[in-house]
Parts: structure tokens; C-alpha cells; sequence
């Protein structure tokens, strides 16, 4: 459930980046390589070209990614699974902690068949964040603070690692030019407004001003994203909950899951930015991608399924 609802958020914060961002003076061929880029890293080309076609078009894109019941990564499919994993295990949400859900499903449905989406796509992508953000609130505010709601972090915090990972990739491979970033005037303007959008897809622009109190520059939106604990969508931070997460729910000192996570933490802990993007920030985080997911999936089988640890 709390899966479902953090990708329900990210997806609208990925689109919402791109759609902020292909409104900049740009080339159609740039716009094209951004909605392009999104499809990748979310691992959607082949299931939108099957649909579609090969050619991209920035709607298509965008009701594939919102309204497409066929897609299970649509925010409508999140939106729809969250609500059914909590009716399955209604019997340990609190009634508040439910009627969220089930409410923000019947909303979603409504907006999207008014036309809020064509009308005001930004808007709504705004609303799909701040019913992410409610949901946590009342989950934190009415639970009771046992294996259940550590489990529910667990799922936050695993997804939101992985979809940060997969926005920074993103939109690195957007910027014109090689790193840091290209020489000319106008290019400058780009990476500046280009930056300013991804940070504020994240909620982190303010952030940023407060920690470097700098202008934008793309290795330290890199380093706020990737290895700031008090970030709160950092990778580190991410690992940091699931550490916490993890120890509250195993009394089992030779957990599997553990030492994951722990080398995982450990590896972004004492790991500085420079290294990072001199041995190649794409590769860096393909590869955090693949350990995040093969924990995620480990989580699974040690506590969740029976028989298999």
C-alpha cells in the first residue's frame, strides 16, 4: 500500500519536472528527448510503443503515465492497488488511515473523467503530491506504532530511494553540453531553470538555497539528492529510514536484509560527490538501482512470504 502511493507521488513529481521543463525555449528535438528519457529510466518504452507506437508525443506520454489502466506503473493503477491492498488488510489501518485511500481513488476518478489532468496538467500533479503527503500524515498520526507501520516506512522509503535515483539519472542525461554544464550565456540560463525545476520537483529548492546558498550548479544538486542526510529525499536519508525501519521489525542479529542495507548506507555514508561523477554519476546510479530493488526484494522473502527465509 505505502509503495503504491509513494510511486503514485514520484510519477507526479517525474512528469511534472519534464512537463515544467519542456516548457523552456528549446528545440522540439530536446522536448522530445526529455519525454523520451522518462519512459526509459521508468522502464515503460516497450509497453508505451505497444500502445503507441514509436513516435513520442508529450500527451501520449503524459495519459500513459497518469490514466492508462494498463499501465500498472499509471498513477491510476497506484492509485487503484493502494486502495485495494488496504481494503485486504483494512482490519489494522485505523479508519482514518482508510477512508484516505478510498477517498483519494474516488477523487482521482472524478478528476480525471472533469478533464482536470488536460485543463491544469501541473495542478493536478500538485493535488496527486499532496494526497501522498496526507496519506503520511494520518498514517503517522493514527497508527499504532507497531510492526505494521514500521513494515508501511519500510515500503515509503524503499520506492522513494528508488524513484530519487531515477529522476536525477533522468534529467542529468536532459542537461545540454558536458558536465558541469555548457559554457555559453544562454546554456547557463537553461541548466539554471532546468536545475530550479528538478529541485522543486523534489521540494528541495529551498533547501538547496539554505544549505550551499550558491547558484545551482549540478554537482551539488547531485550531492543534495544522493549524500545529504537531512535531505529528506535524499538516497542517504532514504537508507537512514530503512536502517531504522529494519531494526524495529527483525530480532534476527544475522538478518540478511540488514547487512544489505546496511553496506547499501554505509557505501553512500562515507562515498563524496566527486568520486561520484569522476567514475560516472549514470553508472553510479544504475547500480544503486539494481541493490535498492534486489533489497526490496529480499525485505520481501525474509519477512513477508512464509518459508522462504
Amino acid at each position: 500500500m505505502s509503495r503504491y502511493t509513494e510511486r503514485a507521488e514520484n510519477t507526479a513529481r517525474m512528469l511534472d519536472a519534464n512537463y515544467q521543463t519542456s516548457l523552456l525555449p528549446q528545440s522540439a528535438a530536446v522536448v522530445q528527448l526529455g519525454w523520451r528519457g522518462l519512459l526509459s529510466i521508468s522502464e515503460l518504452k516497450p509497453a508505451y510503443a505497444a500502445r503507441y507506437g514509436e513516435r513520442i508525443d508529450p500527451q501520449d506520454v503524459m495519459n500513459f503515465m497518469v490514466r492508462d489502466e494498463n499501465n500498472p506503473s499509471s498513477i491510476i493503477s497506484c492509485l487503484c492497488n493502494a486502495r485495494e491492498n488496504a481494503r485486504a488488510v483494512r482490519g489494522m489501518l485505523t479508519t482514518e488511515v482508510w477512508e484516505t485511500q478510498n477517498q483519494t481513488y474516488l477523487d482521482v476518478i472524478r478528476m480525471l473523467r472533469n478533464g482536470d489532468l488536460e485543463r491544469d496538467p501541473g495542478q493536478f500533479l500538485e493535488w496527486v503530491k499532496y494526497r501522498s503527503h496526507l496519506s503520511r500524515g494520518v498514517t503517522l498520526g493514527t497508527m499504532l506504532q507497531d510492526e505494521a507501520l514500521h513494515f508501511l516506512r519500510l515500503g515509503t522509503f524503499l520506492e522513494r530511494a528508488d524513484n530519487t535515483a531515477r529522476l536525477l539519472d533522468m534529467k542529468f542525461h536532459a542537461v545540454p553540453g558536458d558536465f558541469p554544464g555548457a559554457a555559453g550565456e544562454q546554456d547557463q540560463a537553461y541548466d539554471f531553470y532546468h536545475w530550479s525545476a528538478i529541485l522543486r520537483s523534489v521540494s528541495g529548492f529551498e533547501v538547496y538555497r539554505k544549505v550551499y546558498r550558491d547558484v545551482i550548479k549540478l554537482d551539488r544538486v547531485a550531492e543534495l539528492l544522493i549524500l545529504r542526510a537531512d535531505m529528506p529525499r535524499s538516497l542517504l536519508a532514504c537508507l537512514n529510514e530503512v536502517m531504522s525501519n529494519l531494526a524495529l521489525v527483525t530480532s534476527n542479529a544475522f538478518s540478511e536484509s540488514q547487512r544489505r542495507a546496511g553496506k547499501l548506507r554505509t557505501d553512500l555514508q562515507y562515498a563524496r560527490i566527486d568520486e561520484i561523477l569522476a567514475t560516472g554519476l549514470h553508472a553510479y546510479l544504475t547500480q544503486f538501482l539494481d541493490r535498492v530493488n534486489e533489497l526490496g526484494a529480499h525485505i520481501s522473502r525474509e519477512f513477508l512470504i512464509p518459508g522462504t527465509s
